[in-house]
């Protein structure tokens, strides 16, 4: 194996997390010795119909066109969650453990979390998927209202439909928290919550990726230039602007996301790594790099090109494209 991480390997450098086959074998490994006997042909099926959702191969769906949130990134927190459940159930008494249906549910809702950035066959007003960005994570759980049953677990919608919304902003954490009665499925959605934003913040290619992708999409999704009735306001003024307001969002997210309302849920992963925790390990390093760029003002130092996991042929020139006339509108009034 390669000393050097790889674009579109995980944070230990040995899983392909582009490649939906690469992650499923990881999850199996995992889960199969953690529950011995549960049938994992579920994960299965749900992996196969994430890869063809995506590509754009499922009626009544467009592929996925969005350059941040695109398929390595959904899958980067597929597999850390995986990680971070087979810790926390290895570490309970019995009582307190998920058992192998709570922990698949768990697992797949962190598959499609992120599904309410593709956009629907009536979706006729969208041009992209990033427009969605503020309602994404309710169009997540409708999708798996309707997608749950499919594989049998349709008892376990009510769960899946709260859960994923610790990965979003739309509903306050006390009041999912009160909507939840089982204490288990609290610390599901704080593991679900934490892998998002540990194993996107861990990514080797971060820094480029909020500059020249996740930008876009905020610009797109109404985010970077909100729009009230005084008119267009500037969050986030350009990519390298959205990087000098990095350090303090991952500071504010380990406060308080990651500490306080997950409750140190990251922790559950140091059991599986002798004690260290390679996420935030990484999460330093991109930080300390990034401050060593904003020092300097040297922004040629963040020269990384991943490839993009979309459905399209050039979706980083389409979102730019529509990302301007997007910019023109907003400032034009139109």
């Amino acid at each position: 194996m390669t000393n050097t991480r790889r674009s579109d390997f995980d944070v230990t450098n040995s899983v392909q997390v582009s490649s939906p086959k690469a992650v499923l074998a990881a999850v199996e490994s995992l889960y199969g010795p953690t529950w011995p006997g549960m049938s994992l042909d579920p994960l299965r099926r749900a992996f196969s119909h994430f890869e063809r959702l995506f590509a754009g191969e499922v009626n009544g769906y467009h592929g996925v066109d969005t350059v941040y949130h695109d398929r390595q990134h959904t899958l980067d927190i597929t597999l850390a969650l995986a990680r971070l459940i087979v810790g926390y159930e290895r570490q309970q008494e019995e009582e307190q453990r998920l058992g192998g249906a709570r922990a698949t549910i768990g697992l797949l809702t962190g598959l499609f979390h992120d599904v309410g950035y593709l956009r629907r066959a009536d979706d006729l007003e969208s041009q992209n998927g990033a427009e969605f960005t503020r309602t994404h994570v309710s169009r997540g759980a409708r999708f798996l209202q309707e997608y749950l049953p499919v594989l049998g677990f349709g008892a376990w919608v009510p769960v899946a439909s709260e859960i994923i919304h610790f990965t979003g902003y739309e509903v306050p954490f006390g009041e999912l928290e009160a909507r939840l009665a089982d204490p288990r499925d609290i610390v599901l959605g704080h593991l679900l919550g934490t892998a998002d934003m540990i194993a996107q913040m861990a990514d080797r290619c971060y820094l480029e990726k909020c500059r020249d992708r996740l930008y876009a999409e905020f610009v797109l999704g109404g985010v970077a230039l909100p729009v009230s009735e005084q008119g267009p306001q500037v969050r986030y003024a350009s990519g390298l602007d959205l990087l000098r307001q990095t350090p303090e969002f991952v500071s504010d997210v380990r406060e308080k996301r990651l500490e306080r309302d997950f409750r140190g849920a990251y922790r559950y992963l140091e059991v599986l790594y002798g004690g260290r925790n390679p996420y935030l390990e990484a999460i330093d390093r991109n930080l300390e790099y990034l401050r060593q760029v904003l020092r300097s003002e040297s922004w040629q130092l963040l020269r990384r090109r991943p490839p993009i996991f979309a459905a399209t042929a050039d979706p980083m020139a389409t979102m730019r494209g529509l990302m301007l006339g997007h910019i023109k509108r907003v400032w034009s009034g139109n």
